[in-house]
């Protein structure tokens, strides 16, 4: 094919209308010969020709939206309801019936006390060969061994050693709640106790007894979780005795009251006096040091220890009170025609003002030079020793 000579210029020749139609369209967007021929048009040419739209500001945007109606099932023609405030929302959710919550866990599998489901009861599971496999049961649970305490009053407290516990076991007013023992004090207590069994003794080692008892409690092997005991009336105490009446000033060792109580219980005292406020409760370690006689001897307790002086002397008793400045030993000051109540003080302040006044005589015990006083359990034995032997 020839080529057409070049211009002048070194311009290719313009192309003819005929080669342009012999070619086909005049472009690969589809426009025929004619459109190709068209002048083309800038952007400033296209928005003339464009009537244009005035400027919309931004009040006047929010005011056409708001002009629109609002999309609802209702159609267009439906009013449109009134906005609603917040405590009008909060007013017709509380109308609303609450709906009731599922419990996922209904229908799940017992659980066992690991937290494993429970199987038991259940089809047997098949294993890889298609044999039947038994479920396995829940390993069982060792039984927990007995709380001391469990089950038992306020103010119980348990009584330690063979005598106190046999004592105990003896009391018709006392009530036991458990009684711990080893092999061997089971046997013996079982030698010495002859009465009925108000309570089953429950084997224990040695160890055991630790968990609830000090590191110094002498246990022997056996101990009685019991209630206390009710407190005697005086005037009851010292019409079913005959002897002596011990009365004890703010005496606050459990131990010096337990041993006194042993005293009093050996030479047939009728009661033993205590106020409420100022003196130990019952507690193992005052029973162990009574060595039983906690359950022997009556214990009486006073709120006003003069009033109870007070009612002894109504009673035709006279009142010694034990002071280190008596000017008679008792000894000298024991009547032989009425009965005799003796006051103690406490270890450290002795006797008080008040019961020093009410007292009928204060009266001391012969003691050698250099020797101030004596323990108040020590002096309580040697003082009602004196007292039943006349």
């Amino acid at each position: 094919m020839r080529r057409p000579p070049k211009r002048p210029d070194g311009r290719k020749p313009a192309r003819s209308a005929g080669t342009a139609a012999s070619r086909g369209p005049a472009s690969r967007s589809g426009h025929s010969g004619e459109d190709a021929r068209k002048p083309a048009r800038g952007r400033a040419e296209r928005e003339a020709e464009e009537p244009r739209r005035p400027a919309r500001g931004r009040a006047e945007r929010i005011g056409e939206a708001t002009r629109k109606p609002a999309r609802s099932e209702r159609g267009a023609d439906a009013p449109a309801k009134p906005a609603r405030g917040r405590a009008e929302r909060f007013a017709d959710d509380a109308r609303k019936p609450a709906r009731p919550r599922l419990d996922r866990n209904a229908d799940a599998p017992p659980r066992s006390g690991r937290g494993r489901p429970d199987r038991r009861g259940e089809e047997p599971r098949r294993s890889a060969q298609g044999r039947a496999e038994p479920v396995p049961a829940p390993p069982e649970l060792a039984p927990e061994p007995p709380r001391p305490g469990a089950g038992a009053g306020s103010g119980a407290y348990w009584i330690y050693g063979h005598h106190a516990v046999l004592a105990a076991l003896s009391n018709p007013r006392r009530k036991p709640r458990r009684l711990l023992t080893t092999t061997d004090a089971e046997i013996a207590l079982r030698d010495s106790f002859d009465g009925p069994w108000r309570v089953t003794p429950e084997r224990a080692d040695r160890a055991r007894f630790q968990t609830f008892l000090t590191e110094d409690a002498v246990h022997q092997g056996i101990a009685l979780l019991a209630e206390p005991l009710e407190a005697f009336d005086l005037e009851d105490a010292i019409a079913a005795s005959e002897g002596p009446v011990l009365l004890l000033d703010q005496v606050t060792d459990p131990r010096n009251v337990g041993a006194a109580l042993r005293a009093a219980a050996a030479f047939g005292a009728a009661a033993v006096v205590m106020q409420d406020r100022h003196a130990p409760h019952e507690t193992g370690t005052l029973a162990r040091a009574a060595s039983g006689t906690l359950d022997i001897v009556p214990v009486v307790r006073e709120v006003n220890l003069s009033r109870a002086i007070a009612t002894l002397q109504k009673a035709g008793f006279w009142v010694l009170g034990l002071a280190g400045e008596g000017k008679r030993t008792l000894a000298e000051a024991v009547p032989r025609d009425r009965r005799v109540a003796l006051v103690l003080g406490g270890e450290e302040a002795g006797l008080r003002r008040l019961q020093r006044e009410t007292c009928d005589e204060l009266v001391r015990l012969p003691m050698a030079e250099g020797v101030e006083s004596l323990n108040v359990s020590t002096a309580a034995a040697v003082a009602l020793y004196e007292i039943v032997r006349r």
